[in-house]
């Protein structure tokens, strides 16, 4: 017990010194902005420390002297501090860029520790940027690093990037993607752009040698309901870890000027295909682009959350497909119903919980008694559907899912397809059962 006891001290202690130190780090990174040389050295020649440092890189050819020059003399601004911007920030602050800005208006969550490596368990409710800053001048001091703890958006981006030699896409929404591509494109800095999601990864190199810029292969956002991003269909840790690696070594290409003898390209990667990488060959800068065109329509920087019809946010839009809000109820009320169930006796057909849910998520976590059919099985099952609430008598049916989103197409499917009035759509899901109900359900 007392052995027990000096351990959970020791970590108790260990916590609130790290806490410190990223109040610390927090405080210094704030002055250090206020200072534009910082500790970014340049010059044509490498100290001892750093000879020592970097000396395996100095022997591959590729790099040498020169190379390494180059590094330690350039500015790479990376958007995004998460499963993309972490390993990448990572890589490019211990081969020696010399001065690495990081944009992030999150904080860290306990659901973001598979992927995103620059965290720690003491950093969940701290600033992203603040906790990968600490990280990287912990790693390498030669390194001048600066936190932009801000939303990058029209207003701020390009007295953001200004300044930068490269711009690394890091992000994971179409609105801040449009944005940086369009900043990049006025400022005429290449931009590094990676994707990542569930098992696959995209990377491509925009804005470079007379390349294409992102609009000029997307000229118009997709529809918000078809894009996704790892809160709503998940990530594989590693993934994003493979892309951002890359990221960072495209950064290394363009620095290093190697990067001008190859053809634009997409590199595809996924874990199920093999070959595990694919590459497509871009057809370069196209003339009629509405931002790097030869007579662009798109001059100045616009609203792009308008445009794309989403923000930069991990949180799915709430949507309102049933405008009669008696058709929904909140998880208090379905609780107490729950509850009424429970006392009733055992021959009453209190209700049927119906969770329309994957079943990858449905295995994850449900609540009692629920009954699992996904939404995207609704029709090819429509007959046990059917025979489900027939055998109600008139009792309710109250659908599930984790926002609250999903749910109201089947509440839709049930009353205008079956038939069925007595069907109602649990407001928020099981996101808002946990925050209202259970706090000791799963979250995910």
């Amino acid at each position: 017990m007392e052995k027990q006891k000096r351990i959970d001290e020791l970590r108790g202690k260990l916590e609130s010194l790290r806490k410190e130190e990223l109040e610390i780090q927090a405080e210094l990174l704030a002055l250090e902005a206020d200072t534009l040389d910082g500790r970014h050295a340049t010059g044509n020649k490498l100290s001892n420390e750093a000879i020592g440092r970097y000396s395996r890189q100095l022997l591959i050819p590729e790099i040498g002297m020169q190379g390494q020059l180059k590094l330690r003399n350039s500015s790479v601004l990376v958007v995004g501090s998460g499963g993309l911007g972490s390993p990448c920030a990572l890589y490019l602050a211990s081969m020696g860029i010399g001065r690495l800005g990081l944009v992030d208006h999150d904080v860290v969550d306990q659901s973001n520790l598979h992927r995103q490596v620059l965290h720690t368990e003491a950093s969940c409710g701290v600033s992203k940027v603040v906790s990968a800053a600490t990280a990287l001048t912990r790693l390498s001091s030669m390194c001048d690093v600066r936190a932009h703890d801000v939303l990058l958006d029209s207003t701020n981006a390009k007295e953001i990037m200004r300044g930068y030699d490269v711009v690394v896409d890091a992000t994971d929404n179409a609105a801040t993607r449009y944005l940086v591509n369009d900043a990049c494109v006025m400022l005429g800095i290449p931009l590094v752009s990676g994707s990542a999601v569930r098992l696959d990864g995209q990377l491509t190199v925009y804005n470079y040698n007379g390349g294409p810029c992102y609009r000029c292969l997307f000229p118009t956002p997709p529809a918000p309901d078809a894009t996704a991003n790892c809160s709503e269909t998940g990530v594989l840790g590693v993934v994003p870890g493979v892309i951002g690696c890359l990221q960072a070594m495209e950064v290394v290409k363009i620095v290093t000027e190697r990067k001008r003898e190859e053809e634009p390209s997409l590199l595809l990667f996924s874990y199920r295909s093999q070959p595990h990488f694919r590459k497509i060959k871009l057809r370069m800068r196209k003339p009629t682009c509405a931002v790097c065109g030869d007579s662009p329509t798109v001059t100045g920087l616009v609203d792009y959350v308008a445009f794309c019809g989403a923000g930069p946010s991990d949180n799915a839009p709430e949507w309102q497909l049933l405008r009669d809000a008696k058709q929904r109820v909140s998880c208090t009320e379905y609780h107490q119903v729950q509850r009424a169930t429970d006392e009733a006796s055992s021959g009453a057909k209190g209700h049927l919980l119906l969770d329309v849910r994957d079943e990858v998520q449905f295995a994850i976590c449900q609540l009692p008694n629920a009954v699992n059919i996904p939404i995207d099985q609704f029709e090819a099952r429509k007959g046990e559907l059917e025979r489900l609430v027939q055998g109600l008598d008139g009792a309710p049916v109250y659908a599930v899912c984790r926002r609250g989103n999903v749910s109201q197409m089947a509440v839709q499917f049930i009353r205008e397809k079956l038939r069925y009035e007595q069907c109602f759509d649990i407001a928020g899901g099981l996101v808002a059962w946990q925050r209202e109900v259970d706090a000791d359900f799963p979250a995910y």
